[in-house]
């Protein structure tokens, strides 16, 4: 840069007036300037005293900017002037755009390919939203303004890696009653949700290339924490009864790690059988794997009493429990847990320790007290009658509006049905129509790993109420063009 064109960079006016002052615009002029390379490395600056001179503004604006410059390690001072730093050169030439292609990322990268959008939650048949709107938001808010009222300080530091012990005390009491999960309250974990639990259980508990089984069709996020954990992913079919391994898989693909969904299974709502449940705790027992039940939506039961989790089948038992209150509370709470073995949390312990931090502690105590309170089961009792008003809704809609025919997957608990298409029909573009109506149903063949995908819709109806149940369902049948 010769001298007219420095003269010309360094005296353009500062505006007086905008969101920033004369000192920050300067600043920002002359790095971008560097970091560009329109100034290069030796190019002398003139004096603090003329610049500001030459400016109109005082010196103290022009040194305190020299100052920061050389703060940062753009600027060189000494009794030859100021001048820009060798070390301030840009890494490659300002006319070179680095496009995606010369990024290099692993390869298990390219494998978590989501279909995830900017949805609305208020969109109807959006499977996996709970019924916000009935949230007892008054009751939360006055049981965390009790907690931050009594310990307020001491609840801003970092607690436990593991949990606030509350919490795991409230838990342990809480799965053993609803669940049937045999645990003390030092064997559950707490994690940002359950998908950091998958998450953990993947990064602990197995190396690059071993085996994991997930259900075919199943839940995403399984199937991410695993590819994400350079693992083989292998499809296992599901069905009535639950997930259904074959003698050749267990000799042909043995597992580290088996994803189970088995009181309700995702997305078909399959309830997994006792001798299946039996057969598949014995088998894992002796290939040594390791069984992770995911429990998302099961307080969520409409016939019967509650089927008790795998977990507490049987003892020692080779099943990491996990599961989260986005669908019992809400989303954005992100509070999750899992339940280890006790012979397993003794060798985890210390990893556990490095890799969490025991943050959202008020949360954590105001949770552990809207469970003791019964607060929560009260909310659950609510949740399960409005659940099954909402799905019966649903199923009536369907039956009147597309016939006897309709085929249904689940609906014995949970927040969503299925509704099988034919192999005709393409779910993917029944569900681009959908959303551009409004409604966020799920593609069934989305949940699939293998090439045989059967076509279905995901109907949620946690979060829609019966005038939008009915609507969507008018929508959905001129989209499949039923007369």
């Amino acid at each position: 840069m010769n001298e007219s064109e420095l003269h010309s960079l360094l005296l353009a006016p500062l505006l007086p007036e905008g969101a920033l002052t004369l000192q920050q615009q300067l600043l920002q002029r002359i790095k971008q300037a560097i970091l560009t390379g329109a100034l290069s490395a030796g190019t002398p600056l003139p004096s603090t005293r003329q610049l500001a001179a030459d400016l109109k503004v005082s010196r103290n604006t022009v040194t305190g900017v020299w100052a920061q410059l050389q703060a940062e390690g753009f600027l060189i001072s000494d009794r030859q002037g100021s001048r820009i730093s060798p070390f301030a050169q840009p890494p490659s030439s300002p006319n070179h755009d680095v496009s995606a292609s010369d990024l290099l990322l692993p390869p298990r990268v390219a494998q978590l390919r989501s279909n995830h959008r900017p949805l609305s939650q208020e969109m109807a048949l959006r499977p996996g939203v709970p019924a916000l709107a009935h949230f007892p938001l008054a009751q939360w808010r006055r049981t965390l303004n009790r907690v931050m009222q009594h310990q307020p300080q001491q609840l801003l530091g970092y607690g436990d890696p593991l949990g606030e012990p509350a919490l795991r005390a409230a838990l342990a009491q809480h799965l053993a009653l609803a669940r049937g999960v045999r645990c003390t309250p030092e064997q559950i974990v707490i994690t940002e949700g359950a998908q950091q639990a998958l998450t953990l259980c993947v990064s602990l508990l197995s190396q690059r290339g071993d085996i994991g089984w997930v259900e075919e069709p199943g839940y995403r996020g399984a199937k991410a924490a695993m590819r994400l954990g350079d693992m083989r992913v292998e499809p296992i079919q599901v069905d009535a009864q639950g997930l259904a391994p074959q003698t050749r898989d267990w000799q042909q693909r043995p597992p580290r790690l088996i994803y189970n969904t088995p009181t309700h299974q995702y997305p078909t709502g399959a309830v997994m059988s006792a001798p299946r449940r039996m057969a598949l705790l014995a088998t894992a027992r002796q290939h040594q794997s390791w069984i992770i039940e995911d429990d998302y939506d099961s307080d969520f039961r409409y016939s019967g009493e509650p089927i008790a989790a795998m977990q507490g089948m049987m003892q020692p038992s080779s099943v990491i429990y996990v599961g989260s209150f986005s669908k019992t509370l809400f989303p954005a709470l992100r509070i999750g847990f899992m339940v280890l073995p006790p012979q397993l949390l003794a060798l985890l312990r210390p990893a556990l320790h490095e890799l969490l931090r025991g943050g959202n502690r008020p949360e954590q105590q105001a949770l552990a007290q809207f469970i003791h309170s019964g607060d929560y089961s009260r909310h659950l009792s609510k949740m399960r009658r409005l659940y099954r008003q909402r799905q019966t809704s649903l199923r009536e809609a369907l039956l009147l509006t597309l016939g006897t025919q309709t085929s249904l997957l689940g609906g014995e608990c949970g927040m969503h049905l299925v509704l099988r298409l034919a192999d005709t029909q393409q779910d993917a573009e029944v569900v681009e129509r959908l959303m551009a109506s409004g409604y966020a149903p799920g593609a069934l063949s989305g949940f699939y790993l293998g090439e045989e995908k059967q076509q279905g819709l995901v109907l949620g109806y946690g979060n829609s109420s019966t005038s939008q149940i009915i609507a969507g369902v008018a929508r959905i049948a001129q989209c499949l063009d039923v007369k």
